[in-house]
């Protein structure tokens, strides 16, 4: 049974960084890719960013890039997803997903192609 689950949430203000981390058990790190999503209030749950199975390999929304970085730790088995410069728009529920499988030259970016998923944990921007 795999699990993920997400910390590092919480309330900062504009410009400020978090991290967040999500520890997953049941399989080992290395042999999925991971993704990281948010859901607004009144939206439909997004695309942040993702990493391929091989570890070498990132891809990110728009929005995002430049400021956000993922990256995993696999002595410890945990994905991370590093928010800098955060805004007010950045306001979210976010949450890890995993997927095992796939090609290493491929980004995953729907929520369909991720089975697993953590439970959310929440980041609020104050401008």
């Amino acid at each position: 049974q795999v699990q993920l689950v997400e910390s590092g949430g919480g309330l900062v203000q504009a410009g400020d960084s978090l991290r967040l981390s999500c520890a997953v058990s049941g399989r080992t790190i290395n042999d999925y890719t991971s993704g990281w999503f948010r859901q607004a209030p009144g939206k439909v749950r997004e695309f942040v960013a993702t990493l391929t199975w091989t570890g070498t390999s990132t891809y990110y929304v728009d929005s995002v890039r430049g400021r956000f970085t993922i990256s995993r730790d696999n002595a410890k088995n945990t994905v991370y997803l590093q928010m800098n410069s955060l805004k007010p728009e950045d306001t979210a529920v976010y949450y890890c997903a995993a997927r095992f499988g796939g090609y290493s030259t491929t980004y995953y970016t729907g929520t369909s192609q991720y089975p697993y998923w953590g439970q959310g944990t929440q980041v609020t921007v104050s401008p």
